[in-house]
């Protein structure tokens, strides 16, 4: 009785221990503004490094406005009056970005790719992600959508259209993939919708919106990426990107 009466502890004991073996070899998370060993063998790279505005600067300019700051690991457009919208020094093709942002009450901000000097402003060539609090913003295109040319379908527990955002003061999670093939979009792992880039119901959709008026809007298939700073204030971390390979 002696004997099993010190085995069982040592069989828990060792139980414990591979519990927490196997937990350390998993790993955990990356802290902000990081990539993981896998996520670098991947192919991913950081567009924001958590502490300083490089590799960052106002559309057609090198310089930043001061209404874009660094806080507390974030991207921060502090004061929308003073920022404009802030582009990528590097251009871009195919791509899966992911990154996180929070927004005010009533905010509006957004993501754009494929952005060329050729408009007067970032969104009259590349499209935009729309970014929002669906609750109090005034614009009706929600967070997610592709600006004035896609939504998600309606969600048939709330008869509106598909919303998967978090309160304010939450931090959101995007993933968008660019590609020839298809171009998807995600609000917190959940899929709003696919669209091609130049097909016909793309075109179609283009030539019924005022982006109709802006000959340079969606041509190029390379560009910036951007991220709007004049409607809001908004806060932006874990930006990265891992660039596609076109298929041959």
């Amino acid at each position: 009785m002696k004997s099993a009466r010190l085995i069982a502890p040592l069989i828990i004991f060792l139980g414990m221990l591979a519990v927490s073996s196997c937990g350390h070899a998993t790993g955990k998370p990356a802290a902000p503004n990081t990539l993981t060993k896998k996520e670098r063998a991947d192919g991913w790279r950081l567009l924001f490094d958590g502490a300083s505005l490089s590799g960052w600067s106002n559309f057609k300019s090198d310089t930043i406005r001061p209404g874009w700051q660094v806080r507390d690991g974030a991207l921060v457009c502090v004061d929308p009056k003073n920022a404009k919208d802030l582009v990528t020094k590097d251009e871009f093709d195919w791509f899966e970005l992911q990154l996180e942002y929070n927004i005010t009450p009533a905010g509006n901000s957004g993501i754009m790719y494929h952005v060329t000097n050729e408009g007067r402003a970032a969104w009259a060539t590349g499209p935009e992600i729309q970014l929002e609090d669906n609750v109090l913003a005034k614009d009706r295109q929600r967070c997610g959508w592709l600006y004035g040319l896609y939504q998600p379908p309606i969600d048939p527990k709330t008869g509106k259209p598909l919303d998967a955002t978090k309160p304010v003061g939450e931090w959101n999670h995007v993933r968008v993939l660019i590609t020839p093939e298809k171009c998807v979009h995600e609000i917190n792992g959940v899929k709003y919708f696919e669209y091609v880039l130049g097909s016909d119901d793309f075109n179609e959709r283009v030539a019924k919106s005022k982006f109709s008026k802006m000959p340079n809007f969606a041509k190029s298939n390379r560009g910036f990426i951007a991220l709007q700073g004049d409607h809001g204030q908004i806060s932006f971390r874990n930006i990265k990107i891992r660039p596609i390979p076109a298929a041959k």
